[in-house]
C-alpha cells in the first residue's frame, strides 16, 4: 500500500468518525478530554489522589463513546483512566431535540 493511498483511508476514516461523533454527541451530557483520549459520557467523576511525590486523577466514567478510529466499537459502558496529565471535563448544553420538518409525523 503506498503512502497515498494510505493517507487517502486514514481521511476517510477520521471523517466517517466525526460524522459519528456529530450524530451521537446530542445523547451524552459530558465531554471529557486526557492527554490520550477524547470522551463523551453520561456520568464523569473526577478524583484527586496523592502519592508520596506527586499525585495523579482517577476518571471514572459510564455510558461512554470514545474518540477513537480503530476501535470496531466506541461505545462502551464504564471507562476508568488514571492520569498524570491535566484533565479537561465540560458540561453540553441539552438541546431539545427536534425531528426536521420532512420527517415529522405532525404533518
Amino acid at each position: 500500500m503506498d503512502d497515498e493511498v494510505f493517507e487517502d483511508y486514514d481521511r476517510e476514516l477520521e471523517l466517517a468518525l466525526y460524522k459519528e461523533y456529530r450524530d451521537v454527541v446530542l445523547q451524552f451530557q459530558y465531554v471529557i478530554e486526557t492527554e490520550r483520549r477524547f470522551y463523551l459520557a453520561n456520568d464523569v467523576n473526577v478524583v484527586r489522589r496523592d502519592s508520596e511525590h506527586d499525585f495523579y486523577f482517577e476518571i471514572s466514567m459510564t455510558d461512554v463513546w470514545v474518540w477513537d478510529i480503530y476501535r470496531a466499537d466506541r461505545f462502551v459502558k464504564s471507562v476508568r483512566v488514571l492520569t498524570f496529565k491535566d484533565v479537561n471535563v465540560e458540561e453540553l448544553t441539552r438541546r431539545d431535540f427536534r425531528l426536521p420538518d420532512e420527517l415529522s409525523l405532525d404533518g
